[in-house]
């Protein structure tokens, strides 16, 4: 009875249907959330409203609302990607941090000086350095996904036995994905509250209050896909004794520690930190999906 139950929760949750729906309400507030934005600003500049936030200065800035909206359902579409494929899901994850830096980037525009002294302007600098290492990100990530399409490629050999592994190992992906939608719209709640209720606090000098406005949110969700993560690893022990799969799920783990490591580190020790993650677990499926395909030659 609790299976069938369970059975159900997790189609409706993950359906293509809920996904539909989901990206229709997403976007609906994104677009909402920006026409405020927006209006906030216009107020800022009037002295109607007294906010003190770098976010109310530019109507460049504005952009950073939406796609904060947005990057909340690139989210749900990691935990929707969960039970189909682990390297897909890793694959959203720095999919996920990468727009998080192009969101950085909308801010860092807002706040760039363009003086002649440009290699003296922190702000300039950042500037600089969130763009360059978005492209190298989205260059990583063209090649993950490139060398994701030919291992899928790869024919492997299912007996009747392994079949059975493998979907016992996707019904446990599907209950944790069905866990972590509830978790998301919990801690998405939360934080919305939280970051509303400081904005509109004068005491606490708005929402500068936040060390970092760009960690907001996704610094305790990567803590919980890092639980996740080492939950699924240390699950794969029974389905899979390969080396070669073991050593990728953990290189996964790795991947994502650093990039939670990432939100508490600052200037190019932040950046160093993204790249490294990215670049990490892709040699890490390189790797994997060359030993996979010389195991395969092997046995031929």
């Amino acid at each position: 009875m609790k299976s069938q139950f369970l059975h159900i929760m997790v189609g409706k949750l993950l359906s293509e249907k809920t996904k539909t729906r989901s990206e229709r309400i997403i976007l609906m507030i994104a677009i909402i959330s920006y026409i405020v934005h927006l209006l906030l600003i216009l107020l800022a500049n009037y002295d109607i409203i007294h906010i003190e936030s770098k976010l109310l200065k530019d109507p460049i800035a504005a952009i950073y609302t939406p796609f904060s909206f947005i990057l909340v359902y690139e989210v749900f579409l990691l935990i929707f990607f969960l039970p189909k494929s682990i390297s897909s899901y890793i694959g959203k994850q720095y999919e996920i941090i990468t727009l998080i830096l192009i969101r950085r980037i909308f801010k860092d525009i807002a706040n760039l000086e363009l003086t002649s002294n440009w290699f003296q302007s922190s702000s300039d600098l950042k500037f600089m350095y969130d763009v360059g290492t978005s492209l190298i990100l989205f260059l990583l990530i063209y090649f993950f996904y490139k060398h994701l399409a030919k291992k899928t490629d790869l024919a492997t050999p299912n007996t009747p036995e392994r079949k059975h592994k493998i979907q016992k190992f996707i019904n446990l992906k599907r209950s944790i994905a069905a866990v972590l939608v509830p978790v998301l719209i919990v801690l998405a709640m939360v934080t919305f509250y939280n970051w509303a209720a400081a904005a509109f606090d004068e005491s606490k000098n708005g929402i500068e209050t936040f060390n970092n406005i760009n960690n907001i949110f996704f610094d305790e969700f990567f803590t919980i896909l890092i639980i996740v993560d080492v939950l699924l690893l240390l699950a794969s022990f029974f389905y899979s004794d390969k080396f070669h799969k073991i050593i990728r799920n953990s290189g996964f783990v790795i991947s994502t520690i650093l990039i939670k490591i990432s939100f508490s580190a600052e200037g190019l020790v932040n950046n160093g930190l993204i790249i490294l993650a990215v670049l990490f677990g892709y040699l890490i499926m390189l790797i994997h999906n060359k030993f996979e395909q010389d195991t395969m030659a092997t046995l031929d």
